[in-house]
């Protein structure tokens, strides 16, 4: 009786069977090539120490304009420090207007990723938190997110005075961006 099948034995069937060993094989050699590379603490803390200008205490003004109106006026506060060795960032931010009520107040952490090479921001405040790329300059950040119909960009930079400069805009649909926060702090440590 005779099968459909060839003998293990016979030199076509070792040679289809050595292929595919050396195929099987070679796509094990890649799988690891393909994978992303491991987390390595030393790269994320080198990319952390681009913010080094950050770390500090820092004080000084906020305004928010209201309209038609007066603008807000606040004391803001950030303080700034690393945490994990070197590997995230902690921001906390506190406004308090001039009879020393706090208004506004909010957490964030800076981490990198070196795996994306992306730095990422997550900031909460009032229940709610956000996500986003940051984007690193040599003297300033940049970041945005969408906020329903609306995008708030937040952009941060040291002026020549070494005074921490920020503004929040807020841009709804194809209108111009408006300032919905200004700040300019100086570093007290």
């Amino acid at each position: 009786m005779q099968t459909p099948f060839r003998s293990l034995h016979s030199p076509r069937c070792i040679t289809g069977c050595s292929l595919a060993g050396v195929f099987m094989g070679s796509l094990a050699l890649l799988a690891p090539a393909q994978q992303p590379p491991p987390m390595s603490a030393e790269v994320q803390r080198e990319a952390m120490h681009k913010l080094a200008f950050l770390a500090g205490r820092w004080s000084g003004q906020a305004t928010i304009p209201r309209g038609a109106g007066e603008p807000l006026h606040l004391t803001q506060s950030e303080d700034v420090e690393y945490k994990l060795d070197g590997l995230v960032l902690l921001i906390e931010g506190k406004s308090c207007s001039a009879d020393g009520k706090e208004q506004f107040s909010a957490l964030a952490t800076i981490a990198y990723d070196d795996g994306a090479r992306t730095y990422h921001i997550r900031a909460y405040n009032a229940g709610r938190y956000v996500d986003a790329e940051l984007d690193v300059h040599s003297d300033g950040f940049a970041w945005s997110f969408p906020a329903g119909p609306a995008r708030i960009v937040n952009t941060m930079h040291l002026n020549d005075k070494g005074e921490w400069q920020e503004v929040t805009n807020v841009t709804v649909g194809n209108t111009p961006a408006r300032p919905s926060v200004e700040m300019l702090l100086q570093r007290l440590r």
